[in-house]
């Protein structure tokens, strides 16, 4: 993603962290306190508040246009079964690869 210039700290984040996070913003995956944070900031920043729209418009576009199409079931399946979770554990934070089984469906906004 190419990530236009912009330089301040509107609620105390920077633009650059803002526009890096964007997508993950608009597609739901981040906590509740870095999502406050850059709903924040952009309520304060012009220029991030306008890139927000432009890629919440192209994320738009793409649900309409593609929205419909369904990766092929040999796909799904390859990709499901890879699915990995990393869970940390103790305090030296030593890190364990489970692989699970995934069975649910997988849902689109």
């Amino acid at each position: 993603m190419n990530v236009p210039e912009i330089d301040c700290t509107a609620a105390g984040v920077d633009c650059a962290e803002v526009l890096a996070k964007v997508w993950v913003y608009l597609d739901g995956e981040i906590d509740a306190a870095a999502r406050e944070g850059l709903r924040a900031h952009l309520e304060e920043c012009g220029p991030c508040l306008r890139h927000y729209g432009l890629e919440r418009e192209v994320k738009a576009l793409v649900a309409r246009c593609c929205g419909s199409d369904r990766a092929p079931e040999t796909l799904r399946s390859r990709v499901l079964a890879s699915i990995r979770t990393e869970v940390t554990v103790g305090a030296d934070h030593t890190t364990v690869t489970v692989t699970e089984s995934v069975t649910r469906s997988v849902s689109r906004d």
